[in-house]
């Protein structure tokens, strides 16, 4: 796993640069006044793009080699950054609405890297050490959750955005030169030839129709759109439940943050480590049911602090297991000149339901569930005893709700054999010419 630990610890450089940038920009937004409104905006700005993009970046790197499709990634950044390098340095600061676009377009860069990342990393390790190397990307991404928050904090306080700008154009540069000088196994085998290639609207397309064509993909993906969309809807609350519970302590919500992130990190570690299920249908589905009765079930019930960040832990833990597997199912079972739109197709799937499940997220809580808590109405009824009336209690339902909706959802995925023996069920790719030297 060498030349994959090289290009791993680039993108873990360029991650946390990535990670220090952003909550630079958030703190430059709060002090500027225009404070939720404005964080969210540039959440959005983030996230909506790499979502809206996945697709056309996942058939644009089907159509080209998996280096070249990760210097594109990794170049596209260091553009947006350079640019932004030369705005603030040449007009003496940046103005907020060079820093929404900005932040757009570096959601467009971050379209292609997963895809990019996830059909390169067969070309640069064993088939056996797939799950090992999709652990390692996951606790690459935790890492940097944990360290950028951190890192930009006191780089904000010390040397201010210029030298951020500056750092991050640098971890740029060092992830495009790690993938520079490893060497990729079979990269570019199985490409069409540009004759043959059709629009690149319908190529974008054509990852989700290969998901659906395979009962067992199908049947898989369905159940991650389901379970995402239900656990993201529970996760939106726990902040506000947390600052609610607390009477808005910073630092309690600081502690459940950070639970996250050595989860992530400790999880991804253990996966590297383990290897991951040897039946990676079985291990998904209970790695899901142990994600829902930690992260969610467990989250709700726990009356303080060191029961969230305990509950939480071992919730984000599981999760690399979780899309290790899965990953890892895709790299061996489709075609490797698939694996862009594949990929693609699998982060549009995995990652819609996110902004949509926070949007109705928030107004379900503060009209229904908050309500309903304090007046001991509707489904407190039943949860009431339970999870109490005080405030951040409608929230504790949501996430309940959330966990054992969940739950369902990972029964249903076990109860189908399409899913629960896909190892079995659906053969893995046979090389592409060319691709085995």
């Amino acid at each position: 796993m060498g030349g994959f630990s090289v290009i791993w610890a680039g993108q873990v450089v360029s991650l946390v640069g990535n990670s220090v940038l952003r909550f630079a920009f958030v703190i430059e937004a709060w002090s500027a006044g225009e404070r939720a409104t404005a964080v969210t905006l540039l959440s959005l700005c983030a996230l909506l793009p790499q979502v809206l993009f996945s697709p056309v970046a996942g058939a644009l790197i089907d159509r080209c080699s998996k280096r070249a499709a990760l210097q594109l990634a990794d170049a596209g950044g260091l553009l947006v950054v350079a640019v932004l390098c030369a705005l603030h340095f040449a007009g003496g600061g940046l103005q907020t609405w060079q820093v929404y676009p900005a932040v757009a377009l570096l959601g467009v860069s971050a379209a292609f890297q997963f895809p990019a990342m996830a059909s390169a990393v067969p070309m640069l390790v064993r088939a056996d050490q797939l799950q090992r190397a999709n652990g390692m990307l996951a606790s690459a991404k935790s890492t940097a959750e944990i360290a950028g928050p951190a890192l930009g904090g006191l780089l904000v306080a010390l040397s201010g955005i210029g030298f951020i700008l500056v750092a991050d154009l640098v971890s740029f540069v060092l992830a495009l030169v790690a993938v520079r000088v490893v060497r990729f196994t079979g990269d570019g085998a199985g490409r069409a030839p540009a004759a043959a290639r059709k629009r690149i609207l319908r190529e974008a397309g054509e990852g989700l129709g290969y998901l659906f064509r395979q009962p067992s993909l199908r049947d898989l993906m369905l159940t991650f759109c389901a379970v995402n969309l239900v656990m993201v809807f529970g996760f939106a609350a726990v902040q506000p439940m947390v600052l609610a519970r607390t009477g808005n302590d910073s630092a309690a919500l600081a502690s459940v943050n950070t639970a996250i992130g050595i989860g992530g990190v400790a999880g991804g570690l253990l996966m590297a480590a383990w290897g991951g299920p040897r039946n990676r249908g079985r291990g998904m589905m209970a790695g899901i049911i142990g994600m829902c009765l930690s992260a969610q079930v467990a989250m709700a019930l726990a009356g303080g602090v060191a029961g969230w960040c305990a509950a939480i832990l071992a919730g984000a833990m599981i999760m690399p297991l979780v899309n290790g597997a899965m990953q890892s199912i895709v790299q061996t079972k489709v075609p490797q000149e698939w694996h862009g739109r594949v990929f693609g197709a699998v982060m549009f799937l995995s990652q819609i339901s996110v902004p949509l499940a926070t949007a109705v997220s928030g107004p379900l809580a503060d009209r229904v569930f908050e309500p309903q808590a304090a007046a001991g109405s509707g489904v407190f009824v039943v949860l009431g005893p339970v999870l109490g009336d005080g405030p951040g209690s409608g929230m504790a339902a949501m996430l309940l709700i959330a966990g054992l909706s969940g739950i369902g959802v990972a029964l249903w995925g076990l109860a189908r054999r399409s899913v629960r023996d896909i190892d079995v069920l659906l053969p893995d790719a046979q090389p592409t010419k060319g691709e085995e030297g």
